[in-house]
C-alpha cells in the first residue's frame, strides 16, 4: 500500500494564496476566488499521487520567498511567483492544472458561465479503443 504525503499547513496557506493570486473573487460574475474553502478542499482531494510534486512546488516557493508567501507584500509576492513561473518546471506545471481544473469544476463557476451542470461526457459516452 503506497501511501501519500500531505501538504503541511503551511504549503496549504501557500497554495492558498497562490490560488487568489491566480483567480481572485469577483463580484462582478458573482463567482468565488480560487482561495474559496470547498475549492482548496477539492484542490487538496484531487491531488492524490501528484501530493508530492504539488508539495515540491510549494517548497520551491517557500525557498524563493524565504517565508510564508502570505507575509510578503503584493509586490514581493508577484517577484516570487513570477521567478517561480520561470523556474519550477513540472511542479509548476502542476499547480497551476490542478487549480485552474477544481476551480473551473465547481457548480458555483459553471453557473456564471452558463454552462449545464453535469458530467463532461454525455451519459453512456464511452471511448473505444484508439478513439484517442
Amino acid at each position: 500500500m503506497i501511501v501519500e504525503k500531505s501538504l503541511t499547513s503551511a504549503q496549504r496557506d501557500d497554495l492558498r494564496v497562490i490560488s487568489h493570486m491566480m483567480i481572485p473573487e469577483s463580484d462582478e460574475y458573482k463567482v468565488p476566488g480560487a482561495d474559496d474553502a470547498a475549492i482548496q478542499g477539492d484542490i487538496i482531494a484531487t491531488l492524490g499521487r501528484d501530493t508530492r510534486m504539488m508539495a515540491a512546488a510549494l517548497d520551491h516557493i517557500a525557498k524563493l520567498a524565504g517565508k510564508p508567501l502570505a507575509a510578503l507584500d503584493e509586490a514581493k509576492r508577484e517577484a516570487v511567483v513570477t521567478e517561480f513561473r520561470a523556474s519550477g518546471g513540472a511542479p509548476a506545471a502542476l499547480l497551476v492544472r490542478v487549480v485552474l481544473q477544481c476551480y473551473y469544476r465547481d457548480d458555483r463557476v459553471l453557473r456564471s458561465l452558463g454552462l449545464e451542470l453535469r458530467a463532461p461526457f454525455p451519459k453512456g459516452y464511452a471511448l473505444e479503443q484508439g478513439d484517442w
